[in-house]
């Protein structure tokens, strides 16, 4: 059973940086892209950023692009995100998510943390 186990996220002020990570197991990762989402209240989810387990290629939301850097550990299965001059408005919940091949969608979500960014 996949399990996917976020962290690092808290509170910080404008400007600042954090970084959050996703644990993952219960199977072999390669082939598959992970993708970092977001959600804020009263919004719907969105994208956020994605990495090719194998390949290592990236994609992000326009939003975060030269902000957000996401990155991976093959061996300790764990993806990062590295978030940069962070804004109000990227407080969230952050999920990450796992897809599978030939799946279209993501099928496995972590439970989430929260960023907090004061202005």
């Amino acid at each position: 059973q996949v399990q996917l186990v976020e962290s690092g996220g808290g509170l910080v002020q404008a400007g600042g940086s954090l970084r959050l990570s996703c644990a993952a197991s219960g199977r072999t990762f390669s082939s598959t892209t992970m993708g970092w989402f977001r959600r804020a209240p009263g919004n719907e989810r969105e994208f956020v950023a994605a990495i090719n387990w194998t390949y290592g290629s990236t994609s992000y939301a326009d939003s975060v692009k030269g902000r957000f850097t996401i990155s991976r550990d093959n061996a300790k299965n764990t993806v990062y995100l590295q978030m940069n001059s962070l804004k109000p408005e990227d407080a969230a919940v952050y999920y990450c998510a796992v897809r599978v091949p030939p799946a279209s969608k993501y099928s496995y979500w972590g439970q989430g943390t929260q960023v907090t960014v004061s202005s």
